[in-house]
């Protein structure tokens, strides 16, 4: 949970420190908008995957499920600028499967925090493998960091590419292969 008060008083203290005056009026309100946005889109720290992926059916196949193309929104802990991009799930499940909502609910648990794009494509491979007893788990992630688009070496329009393989996906090659071209 963040401390509102706390985090408003340090983003005035920013503010401050870079030089600006934070009684003008386009700067009066920016602490509290500030504090109440990072409160909103790091509320993932105080969530688990697990609450999400427990909802599950019985199936008797186990047939691959892809699902592709979740939009999420992340921050760098390195920088405390956003990455985004797109996430995309395969798994094998083992006689229980998920509701499809619930894989982009697991991915928002882990977007929603200060993050690193290998730890959070690494940390969705793992729920998704714990909770669903999968026989079989992959995980792709491409993002724009705006720490390398808007500073630094300033290079737009370039992802990042992550993948977590699990199970069955990491043992068989050519199953990784097929699946990798079905998410493109």
């Amino acid at each position: 949970m963040v401390d509102i008060k706390k985090a408003e008083d340090a983003v005035r203290q920013l503010l401050e420190a870079i030089g600006e005056d934070v009684t003008r009026e386009g700067l009066i309100e920016t602490p509290k908008r500030v504090a109440k946005m990072y409160s909103e889109i790091l509320e993932g720290k105080d969530e688990y995957a697990s609450e999400h992926l427990s909802k599950v059916f019985d199936v008797k196949s186990s047939d691959m499920v892809i699902e592709k193309d979740i939009t999420f929104y992340s921050m760098c802990e390195h920088h405390l600028l956003p990455f985004f991009g797109k996430a995309h799930i395969a798994y094998i499940p083992s006689d229980k499967v998920v509701g499809l909502s619930k894989l982009a609910r697991a991915v928002e648990v882990y977007a929603r925090r200060l993050q690193l794009q290998e730890q959070m494509t690494n940390e969705i491979a793992d729920a998704i493998e714990e909770c669903l007893d999968a026989k079989g788990v992959l995980v792709v992630v491409e993002a724009e960091h705006t720490c390398m688009t808007m500073r630094g070496v300033k290079k737009p329009g370039s992802k990042t590419v992550t993948y977590a393989a699990r199970g069955e996906f990491k043992e068989n090659q050519r199953l990784f292969s097929d699946t990798i071209a079905l998410m493109r």
